[in-house]
């Protein structure tokens, strides 16, 4: 029987999907200039204030486990008292925008970290850089979602929930095929071959991998850090060219390429939109694959679970930043009070106390070793892969048309590859360049 994760997969490539906003609400909500927003916190120190206000959130519904987690907590310490609504993932942008355009943003936001480019440039959020940079540990904070929320040098959002992407394999299924069940692929041969070697148990119903083979989604989640963890990019600083042609990309091709040949890719993997994406492997029918750090919990419900980073051609590792930032709306008039939320999710209370006791991800270099990761190293090795120069959060402005639009140049460009001759790859890398580059 297949597992219904649909909701899970939402979550673990909600960080990825990308979307060009209605124009009628952003171009309302941009004032015309492009500009992010002028307003600012308070000046109140570092803490904000916590003067009894009451302040909104909104959040997505994937993150709901970890918004209810902070607010609760930030509630019961605090005089503030935050009102979280929680909304459907498909109904949130639009929210978003149509409440953008009449003024009536909450006092806080989240948001996709790939959409944060675009609503920061059109002045959704308020200005946080000095806010931030007053932090004692501002320099420890996620720097790639930092870097998503930064517009004209200055910095719009915190994180608020970091989603990663690594490779998790079967510890039985490694033994049974005469692997090493503690370790892990560290290069893409290595990831090959040990998936080759489940494939030759010839378990009924088992195969050695699994991927998204018709989900933008899911392989830009996955396969770029392949490429970065390679010492290669996936496009330009700009965001506006891809090179998704070069060396690493290449080898990153031929082993799914390989794998597909050698019947080691699990039915299915052809038509799969990312609905059901790990379900194959959270049934122990799965023996190696890149996987969404987020359902780390739930596959070890069921599978004895190694994680590793997503290795490059000749080793390094490497994650896909996703996940959400957030930030103080341009129409909250308790800014201060806002950013006192802020400043204590982003503290050790909130960070350690919150997040990391309920299996998430911290967002401070220096909180990555805590006591809920030191029970479990697989954590550990997740939050300090997160904090790696090579694990990055792509951005380009249009980078739903170029990558995770069903049918995009990047899907057709890596099934070229893995279930065709890949002759057509400058050819299929020009479109995704194509898109990218549309004014």
């Amino acid at each position: 029987m297949r597992l219904d994760i649909s909701n899970n997969i939402r979550r673990a490539i909600a960080g990825i999907a990308v979307a060009t906003l209605t124009m009628t609400g952003l171009a309302a909500c941009g004032g015309g200039d492009d500009k992010g927003s002028s307003a600012a916190p308070a000046a109140a120190g570092v803490d904000g204030v916590d003067d009894g206000s009451e302040l909104t959130l909104w959040t997505r519904a994937p993150l709901e486990l970890q918004a209810k987690a902070l607010v609760e907590a930030y509630n019961g310490s605090h005089k503030n008292q935050v009102k979280l609504t929680i909304v459907p993932n498909d109904d949130y942008v639009a929210k978003v925008g149509a409440a953008a355009g009449s003024g009536d943003l909450p006092d806080l936001f989240a948001a996709d970290i790939v959409y944060v480019p675009n609503w920061a440039k059109a002045g959704l959020f308020a200005d946080l850089t000095d806010s931030i940079a007053k932090l004692p540990y501002a320099d420890k904070i996620n720097k790639a979602h930092l870097d998503a929320g930064t517009f004209e040098n200055k910095r719009y959002v915190l994180p608020f929930v970091l989603d990663l992407s690594v490779m998790f394999w079967n510890k039985d299924l490694y033994k049974a095929a005469g692997l090493d069940p503690e370790k892990g692929p560290t290069t893409l041969k290595e990831f090959k071959d040990q998936a080759l070697a489940v494939q030759k148990l010839k378990k009924p119903g088992v195969y050695g991998t699994f991927f998204g083979g018709n989900c933008g989604g899911c392989n830009v989640f996955t396969w770029f850090p392949m490429v970065w963890a390679s010492g290669e990019d996936v496009m330009n600083p700009e965001g506006t060219k891809s090179l998704l042609n070069g060396t690493a990309a290449k080898e990153v091709y031929s082993t799914w390429h390989d794998l597909q040949a050698a019947g080691a890719i699990a039915p299915g993997s052809k038509e799969e939109t990312g609905a059901t994406w790990v379900a194959g492997f959270q049934e122990g029918k799965v023996g190696v694959m890149p996987y969404p750090a987020t359902l780390l919990t739930t596959a070890d419900k069921t599978v004895k679970t190694g994680v590793a980073a997503l290795p490059g051609v000749n080793g390094g590792g490497s994650t896909f930043v996703g996940g959400d930032g957030i930030g103080v709306s341009k129409d909250s008039k308790k800014s201060a009070q806002a950013w006192n939320f802020l400043a204590w999710m982003m503290s050790e209370k909130g960070q350690v106390d919150v997040l990391a006791k309920n299996g998430t991800s911290v967002a401070r270099s220096d909180l990555v070793n805590n006591q809920y990761s030191a029970k479990d190293p697989r954590v550990a090795l997740i939050n300090e892969v997160a904090g790696r120069p090579e694990s990055k959060t792509p951005v380009a402005i249009n980078f739903q048309q170029a990558f995770n639009a069903p049918g995009s140049p990047w899907v057709t460009l890596f099934r070229n590859q893995v279930y065709g001759d890949g002759a057509n790859l400058d050819k299929d890398n020009d479109a995704i360049s194509q898109a990218l580059s549309q004014q």
